[in-house]
This record gives C-alpha cells, sequence and structure tokens, in this order.
C-alpha cells in the first residue's frame, strides 16, 4: 500500500460493509452456517447481510478457508453479530481485556531494550491515523503484538504520510525500525528482478496481519466471467484502477503482453469500461464493488468469478541492513500468530472496523 489511490480505495470497501451491518437480518446474521452446495461466501454474505460483500466473514473464519473461491460441504462458518462480535462468543471489548489480564501477569524482563520505532501514515482510517484509538488497525496489531507471544517491548509511533519514503529513506537510513504495512506478493516465487514484487520481496516481512479478497468482475455474459484459472484472463482487456496493486497478474505470468493492462484513473472508472464493452475484466474487493454497484445501478449486468480471485497480503516491513529487523520480525511474528490463536487478532480487527464505520454513518446523518 503506498497511495492516495489506495487509501481511497479501503474507505469505499469500507464504507459498503457500513451498508453490511445496517442491512442486516439479526436472526442470520449472529450464527453459525453449515456450506451447502453452490454456496460461495458473496452468495451467503448477501443472504445474511443483504449485500454481496464477504470480508467481514472471510475475516472471521480465517482459520477455516484457505481459499475464499472453495468451501466444502459441510463446513462451519461464523457469521459475525452486527456489533463485530462471533455468535456465543465474548464481545470484541472482552476478549481484549482477557489478553490484557493474561499478559499483565506474565513476569516481566527488566533488562532496558530499546524501544522499537514504528512508521506508518496519518490519513488512511480505518488502518492507520493519529487521530484514531490506538492509532488505528495495523499500529494496534503491531503494538498489541509487541507485548504478546512472550514479548515484552516498548514502542515509539511517527506518522509520515510520503509512503515512498518509508522504504526508500527512513528504514534504510535506520530512522525506523517497521512500516506498517505494505502489500506483499508470494515471495516464495521468482520475479522479475527491479519489478514491483521483486521490490516488495527485498524487505523482511511479517506474517500476515490482515487479508483482503481482490475479485474479478465482467459482464455476465462474458466468457471470463466463468473462468477457472488465470490462464484464461490471456487475451483480456484487464482493467486496474491507477495506482492498485496488478501483482496477481505477475504472480500468474499474464502480464502483457499475454493481455492488454489497462491503467484508468479509479475502480470506477474500470467498472463502467467492463459495462461500455471497452474493458473485459476489472479487479475490485467485494466491498468497494457494492459501493459501485450503487452508484453505477448496476444489476446483474457485471458479475463476480465465482472460481478466480486473490488474497492481498498486508504485512509489516523491515529493511534487511537492520541488525535488529530479524528479532523484531520474530517478535511481531509471535505475538501476531499468538493473537489469532486467542481470538484477539479478530476482536482488534473487528471492533477497529465497527468504529470506522460508525464515524461513516454519522458523517453521512
Amino acid at each position: 500500500m503506498k497511495n492516495t489511490q489506495l487509501r481511497t480505495f479501503f474507505k469505499a470497501a469500507f464504507a459498503s460493509t457500513a451498508l453490511f451491518a445496517s442491512a442486516a437480518s439479526a436472526q442470520e446474521a449472529c450464527s453459525t452456517y453449515t456450506v451447502s452446495d453452490g454456496d460461495t461466501l458473496a452468495t451467503i454474505a448477501l443472504a445474511a447481510y443483504g449485500v454481496s460483500d464477504y470480508q467481514n466473514i472471510f475475516n472471521a473464519n480465517r482459520s477455516v478457508i484457505n481459499n475464499p473461491n472453495v468451501l466444502s460441504r459441510g463446513l462451519v462458518l461464523q457469521l459475525p453479530c452486527l456489533d463485530g462480535s462471533l455468535p456465543n462468543g465474548l464481545s470484541a471489548d472482552q476478549v481484549i481485556q482477557q489478553q490484557e489480564q493474561f499478559a499483565a501477569a506474565r513476569p516481566n524482563n527488566t533488562a532496558y531494550q530499546p524501544p522499537i520505532r514504528i512508521v506508518t501514515v496519518s490519513n488512511w482510517p480505518p488502518f492507520a491515523s493519529d487521530e484514531l484509538e490506538g492509532g488505528g488497525m495495523f499500529p494496534r496489531l503491531a503494538t498489541t503484538a509487541l507485548n504478546r507471544g512472550e514479548n515484552n517491548r516498548d514502542f515509539t509511533i511517527s506518522y509520515v504520510d510520503d509512503w515512498d519514503s518509508h522504504l526508500s529513506v527512513l528504514l534504510p537510513l535506520g530512522a525506523f525500525d517497521v512500516s506498517l504495512a505494505w502489500t506483499t506478493p508470494d515471495c516464495s516465487k521468482d520475479y522479475v528482478p527491479g519489478g514491483d514484487a521483486a521490490t516488495r520481496c527485498s524487505y523482511l516481512s511479517t506474517v500476515p496481519a490482515y487479508e483482503t479478497i481482490t475479485a474479478f468482475y465482467s459482464l455476465a455474459d462474458s466468457s471470463y466471467a466463468q473462468a477457472t484459472s488465470y490462464e484464461q484472463f490471456r487475451g483480456s482487456r484487464f482493467c486496474v484502477a491507477e495506482g492498485f496493486p496488478s501483482v496477481f497478474l505477475e504472480e500468474n505470468n499474464v502480464m502483457p503482453p499475454a493481455l492488454e493492462l489497462m491503467i484508468l484513473g479509479t475502480p470506477l472508472d474500470c467498472m463502467e469500461a467492463v459495462l461500455l464493452g471497452t474493458a473485459d475484466i476489472a479487479s475490485a474487493t467485494p466491498g468497494l464493488f457494492d459501493d459501485l454497484r450503487s452508484q453505477l445501478n448496476i444489476t446483474g449486468e457485471i458479475v463476480e468469478n465465482p472460481f478466480v480471485n486473490y488474497q492481498t497480503m498486508l504485512t509489516f516491513y523491515a529493511d534487511r541492513s537492520n541488525p535488529k529487523a530479524p528479532e523484531i520480525i520474530a517478535m511481531l511474528n509471535r505475538g501476531l500468530n499468538e493473537m489469532r490463536e486467542s481470538g484477539e487478532w479478530y476482536a482488534v480487527v473487528s471492533q477497529a472496523l465497527r468504529a470506522h464505520n460508525e464515524a461513516l454513518m454519522a458523517d453521512e446523518q
């Protein structure tokens, strides 16, 4: 993540999630659901909440969903409640309080260790903002992780809105230890040297702090709407909004000239191009698509491909030249993994999203 377009993308996505809560049926939402043949996360979300944005369901079921396009019959999913809590579970506040009590009861290492210096941006709600509680979702996840997993580390947080400077200047010069947060490709793959994916993979990164879904949208009667692999996207006119990642094409070896990559100004421009037939495919998150569909008054003309999507991993970066980087990344990983296991990760995420949604709805009134 690194620019205004991407921040606008997430703001639109979570604005749509605000509708998710207001349109939900409490009887279907705060419950468990057993997957049947033909179910997708989008159809489940539509039935339970009235919109096809399934990011919240994906967040709540990360331990059982590896691929959002592959739901096994009989899989039991938790459909989040309207306040973000899980069915028959503790509230986000209760989970966080419980984990803080456990951490406080652990023995502390009294030896002095310098604070870990964290840098992020100030205008990326709900992910990072100096006006949000705890600095936003990512600062809260990072700082909590530094005090979980048998860690006990102090930290400082600074806000620098020039994204490019984080990786090009601030981390290499040692001004900061960690930058929050970055779209990270699958670094087990080989990439063309100097490309965006290869550059990202040159940094040390944590386990995923958050994952979003990038889905692919085509006209309902297009063959691309039923493509079962990236290979079948070859020959298409593929639209990506300016500043948005296209690493999924690089990872799957379908960059130009295998297809025509169209870069338009906004996600709305890409969706309009699909609607008008000047593009075959557009990428967006399900939440963003719900917002765009409303703006364009789309009903069934454009559909999400049910077989192919991309899990965008957002991770925390440290520079390899920093001698403390391996230790810091290891600490963050221990903490994040413990938070996933205890449920605190989901509690922090749902609490941050709920606060953001409430602020968005208040602005609209």
